[in-house]
């Protein structure tokens, strides 16, 4: 709810503050157009294409608070979900620590992809996953989940 706040505050703002570059553009070619009579040619083109670069510019900034697909390599191979707490087992995958505990209960004491065999004790959480899960999330609030 935090970010969907927060979000909807920055696209306010970023319209604002989108017409009110506009304005100022349109403003200045007026200025402009009225001092140099004589070149009134180049005078209209470069103003439209000034406007087309504010838009583009303020379109990419919007785009950054989009909802898009999270990476792969930041989602769970059983869930299929961003990760909380990953951790890295003997062959090298990363799950969600709860799902492959449970996994390790309930199925078997092996490795869901490898079939290899797996103990609790084998599994280290995997910091880097984590800190790049965190690093994505400060950037794309919209990717934290509620169940």
């Amino acid at each position: 709810m935090e970010w969907e706040h927060e979000s909807t505050k920055r696209s306010w703002e970023l319209q604002t503050l989108k017409e009110a570059c506009e304005t100022a553009l349109k403003e200045k070619h007026l200025f402009d157009s009225s001092e140099l009579e004589g070149f009134l040619d180049e005078i209209p083109r470069s103003n439209l294409e000034q406007l087309e670069a504010l838009d583009r510019v303020f379109r990419i900034a919007a785009e950054a608070d989009l909802p898009t697909d999270v990476p792969d390599y930041l989602c769970c191979k059983i869930t299929l979900d961003i990760f909380r707490d990953p951790v890295i087992a003997p062959s090298g995958l990363t799950y969600e620590r709860e799902v492959l505990l449970d996994h390790l209960e309930k199925v078997g004491k092996f490795d869901p992809i490898t079939r290899e065999p797996l103990s609790q004790s084998q599994l280290v959480s995997n910091l880097a996953i984590k800190e790049a899960v965190q690093a994505f999330l400060d950037e794309h609030g919209w990717a934290y989940k509620t169940d």
